[in-house]
């Protein structure tokens, strides 16, 4: 691997290429017109444009993408995460064209990027599902089998993700008033209408576990995230290890993500998701065929560089470790910091007339701007990350105070007093949340 073309925007973007410096492997950034004074596209041995704003004409324009990796003579293109990541048709054109694709077999994306498929392949390989259906013919098929189950109900798209294409139910007006705005949602954003309903578990809480395999039929965990702050179906802090759940589900969690994982042949780094119910029953939810964005606290906590995992794997490379020999060292907690309204939700593009932030031990903020630069209303409205470590939970809920008050962004609006907020909630200083805390916190 000598050259790679990142396929991506951002922060997700720096810090592909940041691993690849390391290892002394040039990269290339394609950018839209909107991100061309980005540091993503400084960062880049070589920079190519692709096309105006809006994803469509951009970062999801497959022909452009290709051309530029012809141009610059990439040999490997990394998706990062969201776009075209988890895209089979995208990784058998990077294939076909002779180059090498950073991520999992585009069989296996195709197989769980069908949220139907993967839980009929779940139920298959022993890994219990939340109780569902399978795809939807019409909006009376949904109401008949919401009302065995009894409400609410989830109705998702089968090819979403990240929260798009998702809407929690309460009664049958609701669900039948929904059901044609989620199938257009859905067909708008992942190009496949189809939808299945779930049932929807109450004060919940939404776990996953890190998996990575290589070509050689190794499947490793590198332990578990407690990803229960949400809004809107949307992580907003993650956190690793969870700071509650019992040992005994820790393991069998581990086990199940195992499973998951050899029932689709998984080939790199990937996340298995998990719902949880207030007796620790868990469900398997989705499985991730990328890099996670909260991947940096299971960085924190076992020392590795999950890119590079990537890219050792994409290079044919055997795993030089055996799962008890993966370290366990403190905890880290993630805070995503959003260029939005912290309490509507709405986003807040403007131009950043200051962003400046706090250095020192156990902190880490991976961005994806800096002072001067304009967020876009094009893209996802995140900006950055700050990832906070250290030797127990207690000490980095005091250091995550410290740092989050000494960020100093101004000419957006942005989630930073909710962040804050979080931190000071009983519920989440005690490690006992779920994934109604943000709601709680609205209503209080």
């Amino acid at each position: 691997m000598r050259k790679v073309l990142v396929a991506n925007r951002g922060e997700i973007a720096c810090r592909i290429m940041r691993t690849c410096r390391e290892r002394g492997v040039k990269t290339v950034a394609v950018f839209s017109d909107a991100d061309r004074d980005l540091p993503f596209v400084k960062m880049a041995d070589e920079a190519v444009p692709i096309g105006p704003p809006p994803v469509a004409q951009s970062y999801l324009k497959v022909e452009a993408i290709l051309q530029a990796a012809e141009k610059t003579e990439a040999d490997s293109i990394h998706p990062g995460y969201g776009f075209l990541s988890e895209n089979a048709s995208f990784a058998e054109q990077v294939l076909k064209a002779g180059l090498t694709w950073i991520g999992p077999k585009p069989f296996t994306i195709a197989q769980m990027g069908d949220k139907v498929t993967a839980r009929q392949t779940m139920i298959e390989a022993g890994v219990p599902v939340v109780p569902g259906s399978g795809a939807l013919s019409s909006a009376e098929e949904a109401v008949r089998l919401a009302r065995e189950w009894g409400y609410p109900v989830m109705i998702k798209a089968s090819a979403g993700g990240g929260g798009i294409g998702m809407h929690v139910c309460r009664g049958e007006e609701e669900l039948r008033s929904v059901f044609s705005s989620v199938k257009q949602k859905a067909q708008a954003y992942f190009g496949d209408g189809k939808l299945f309903l779930e049932k929807w578990l109450p004060r919940a809480r939404h776990v996953e576990v890190q998996i990575a395999a290589d070509a050689f039929g190794n499947i490793l965990h590198l332990y578990e995230r407690e990803c229960s702050v949400q809004r809107r179906n949307q992580k907003v802090i993650e956190e690793s290890r969870s700071p509650s759940i019992r040992e005994e589900t820790r393991q069998k969690l581990y086990d199940a993500a195992i499973r998951a994982a050899k029932a689709v042949n998984y080939l790199g780094l990937g996340t298995v998701e998990f719902i949880l119910d207030e007796s620790e029953q868990f469900y398997f939810l989705e499985m991730n065929t990328r890099l996670q964005v909260e991947h940096p606290v299971t960085e924190a906590i076992t020392g590795f560089d999950l890119v590079a995992w990537q890219l050792d794997v994409a290079e044919g490379k055997p795993f030089k470790l055996k799962q008890e020999e993966i370290p366990l060292q403190g905890h880290a907690i993630e805070f995503r910091l959003y260029a939005e309204d912290p309490v509507r939700f709405y986003p807040s593009p403007g131009k950043l007339n200051a962003f400046q932030f706090p250095a020192g031990d156990g902190i880490r903020v991976d961005a994806g701007v800096e002072e001067g630069n304009t967020v876009s209303p094009f893209y996802d409205p995140m900006i950055a990350k700050c990832i906070v470590s250290g030797c127990n939970r207690m000490e980095v809920l005091q250091r995550s105070r410290f740092t989050l008050e000494r960020f100093r962004v101004e000419g957006i609006r942005t989630n930073l007093p909710l962040l804050l907020r979080i931190l000071e909630h009983p519920d989440f200083v005690r490690g006992h949340y779920h994934t109604g805390l943000i709601a709680d916190l609205k209503n209080e």
